[in-house]
């Protein structure tokens, strides 16, 4: 956390930060990490977070990014059947805030209302009064995802990162403006009505990598996407009236409290 403080709260930081975030670096840097060079890179990182290896499947696994988006073995995240139970779509830390007017998000040193995060006020409104569901996913978490519902989605809608200060040399006094690249589906969700589930990426590299972006039917745990190489988060709009949210939860609604789910973990239920 020093590090971001460094890079986004300092002028030095904001000088180095400008390049390491523009297009170029960041496709040279995914193109290195699907190298086979970037395989000595793997070891290192499973010691410094305390990975368990025997978790995964770890066939045909060619680069970094190969790693980094492994697959876990059958049966470590059972995903409950229950319609009428909401599940976590993906391992993280779980905040929780009740959706109104004046909600602003903290997402990856971004600040964002439910209108701003989505770039569509009428959708936006539609969840007045609801939840808004915020799993931050850590490096050493587990980065695949899954519906977290069944029902019918339309078609993804990509929202490119952008960055930038009010001069060139930015000062600490000056604003920095921040949007991560994010994708989020609209569901017509069989137990919650009209949602959202949305991907956040991490400003350096983080790619988002959904699997079918076209409208369809989605089901249940089914798998959606994964991150690639980077920090990264998982949003859940629902609207008002149609959740309750598991007690604990409750306890922790707007306070910027996050506690550990994993994938297919009850977090709610329908009303």
């Amino acid at each position: 956390m020093s590090f971001l403080n460094f890079l986004y709260n300092n002028k030095a930081g904001r000088i180095l930060l400008r390049p390491l975030i523009s297009k170029p670096v960041s496709e040279l840097s995914g193109k290195m990490l699907d190298s086979r060079a970037s395989k000595f890179l793997i070891t290192p990182f499973v010691n410094k977070n305390d990975i368990k290896l025997d978790d995964y499947q770890l066939d045909n696994i060619n680069n970094f990014n190969d790693f980094f988006c492994r697959r876990i073995k059958s049966g470590l995240r059972p995903i409950n059947e229950d319609a009428s139970n909401l599940i976590a779509p993906c391992d993280g830390y779980l905040s929780t805030y009740r959706i109104t007017d004046d909600l602003v998000l903290s997402v990856k040193q971004s600040e964002y209302s439910i209108s701003r995060l989505l770039r569509d006020k009428r959708l936006a409104s539609s969840f007045d009064g609801g939840y808004a569901l915020v799993f931050r996913l850590c490096v050493n978490h587990y980065h695949r995802y899954v519906y977290f519902d069944s029902g019918k989605k339309y078609k993804d809608r990509k929202i490119k990162g952008v960055y930038h200060t009010v001069r060139p040399v930015a000062l600490e006094s000056d604003p920095v403006f921040i949007e991560n690249a994010r994708e989020y589906s609209v569901i017509d969700s069989e137990s919650f009505g009209r949602t959202v589930q949305m991907e956040v990426g991490a400003m350096l590299v983080g790619r988002i990598v959904n699997d079918s972006p076209e409208a369809r039917r989605v089901m249940r745990g089914t798998e959606k996407g994964h991150f690639e190489y980077g920090g990264s988060t998982i949003i859940l709009l629902l609207p008002k009236d149609r959740v309750e949210l598991r007690e604990d939860l409750y306890d922790t609604l707007n306070q910027n409290i996050e506690i550990p789910v994993v994938m297919g973990e009850v977090v709610g239920g329908r009303l």
